[in-house]
């Protein structure tokens, strides 16, 4: 028998308050034209008073275990991946945790920025793997509204808040096929200045602003986000005819559109949200396979490839049976 973590059930959460490009352009020098053309951006959601990534990660949970069909008790593991937590310390996990109801079970952070949902579903499915865990809540949850340096208008059009959640439970059956089916990781800490948040707590003291040289992300996130899903197929011993659906990471529309052609996939095979959510770091896969199982595209049986690239730089790829 093969044990594999399987998908349950989604769920995500906004702010409240929904943030247009014209909205955008009477705050900072820019335009919805500019932003459209370079981003393919629209929107955006900002997290308003009372409203935290452990917050909007709780919602996202409650709705996940909502479509799972299941009480928050029966969890035994909660991975909250994030840039922005509530607090340094303790976890937003945590938080999460107890605002669930949930007296005792095993709750961390994950931080790899963007690329944080995928270190998180990893991490979760070894542990499922390995006996450790049974029933995991997956979230990626970021307030990055609160990093941005809202002076730099190359940077701050690009971000918005939000969270996604995915609950997987174990399965054996004979032939797995159900299920993650592989995931890979990566991570290069010589691009450190090519996008990171100038502050912390062991050097400046602060919490500090988003810096980024776009350029230089763009060419990387190309590159990188075409190999690692090339080697999870391998891993899986899959090609990139039978995927289904891909759903990114969505830092750019050029980003994906590029990715895809580098693959040879049909753009209508690629869900994109970045028009309506920005960039959400690592709330922006879960958030958009969210929507997609919700409208009916991702359907049960179909094979699905995740993908994430951020700051670090880390970047990942997981490969899904639903």
């Amino acid at each position: 028998m093969i044990r594999r973590s399987v998908l349950l059930g989604t769920g995500s959460a906004l702010p409240a308050r929904s943030v247009s490009n014209a909205e955008m352009a009477e705050r900072v020098d820019t335009s919805d034209e500019w932003i459209r053309e370079r981003t393919g951006i629209t929107n955006r959601y900002i997290a308003g008073e009372g409203e935290t990534t452990a917050t909007l990660g709780t919602a996202a949970a409650r709705a996940a275990l909502d479509a799972a069909g299941l009480d928050a008790t029966q969890i035994d593991l909660i991975i909250l991946a994030t840039a922005t937590p509530d607090q340094t310390f303790p976890a937003s996990a945590t938080k999460v945790q107890a605002a669930l109801g949930i007296n005792d079970c095993v709750s961390f952070d994950v931080a790899a920025v963007c690329s944080g949902f995928l270190y998180a579903l990893s991490v979760a499915d070894s542990m499922i793997r390995s006996g450790a865990a049974n029933k995991a809540l997956v979230i990626g949850s970021e307030t990055f509204s609160r990093i941005l340096d809202w002076e730099d208008r190359t940077t701050c059009v690009l971000f918005g808040d939000g969270a996604g959640a995915v609950v997987l439970g174990a399965e054996e059956s004979a032939d797995g096929a159900r299920g993650i089916l592989a995931t890979k990781l990566h991570a290069d800490g010589r691009h450190n200045e090519l996008l990171y948040v100038d502050g912390g707590p062991s050097t400046t003291g602060t919490v500090g602003k988003l810096r980024m040289k776009g350029q230089e992300v763009f060419r990387h996130a190309v590159t990188n986000l075409a190999a690692v899903l090339r080697e999870v197929l391998e891993i899986a011993g899959e090609s990139a005819d039978h995927i289904d659906w891909v759903v990114p990471h969505q830092a750019n529309a050029r980003i994906l559109d590029a990715t895809a052609r580098k693959l040879g996939l049909a753009p209508e095979k690629v869900i994109v949200t970045v028009d309506q959510h920005a960039n959400t770091s690592a709330a922006s896969v879960p958030l958009a396979f969210d929507l997609a199982v919700r409208d009916g595209r991702i359907k049960p049986g179909d094979l699905v490839v995740m993908e994430a690239m951020g700051g670090g730089f880390t970047w990942g790829a997981c490969l899904i049976r639903l």
